[in-house]
């Protein structure tokens, strides 16, 4: 049987003594022997050795900091909008349906000046077949 990548060989047949006992042995480690582990443990050990946190796992004063600037901006966004809209009388939802209603115009817009090229092909193509049976 061909031996598979990561698989530790299956334990040798077990070695009887003269009185017909099992010998004892010592187990095998099986990380001792896949490839894969070796390799992973290898890699470990070299990101340890040049200090990378391999598991992006952060200290608890880098997680501390990261939320006081995320509320940061939060706040400093939340002072933007607010003076942006101090003198609109609208709520932010009348907002929201006006902006929703411009977008739906915009698309409409849109999609009635990809209408009107193939209109305007079918009026030229009759003029065209109108002025041929005319002349004939």
């Amino acid at each position: 049987m061909a031996p598979v990548l990561g698989v530790p060989p299956p334990p040798p047949a077990p070695h009887m003594g003269p009185d017909g006992l099992i010998l004892p042995r010592k187990p095998y480690n099986p990380c001792l022997i896949s490839t894969n582990h070796k390799d992973l443990h290898r890699e470990l050990l070299f990101n340890q050795k040049i200090g990378k946190n391999v598991l992006n796992q952060k200290s608890e004063l880098q997680r501390a900091l990261e939320r006081h600037r995320e509320a940061a901006s939060r706040r400093e966004a939340e002072r933007i909008r607010e003076e942006n809209y101090k003198d609109d009388p609208r709520t932010a939802l009348q907002r929201a349906i006006e902006q929703r209603a411009r977008h739906i115009q915009l698309t409409q817009e849109q999609s009635q000046t990809t209408i009107e090229p193939s209109n305007n092909l079918l009026i030229t193509a009759r003029a065209k077949l109108r002025s041929r049976t005319e002349s004939q």
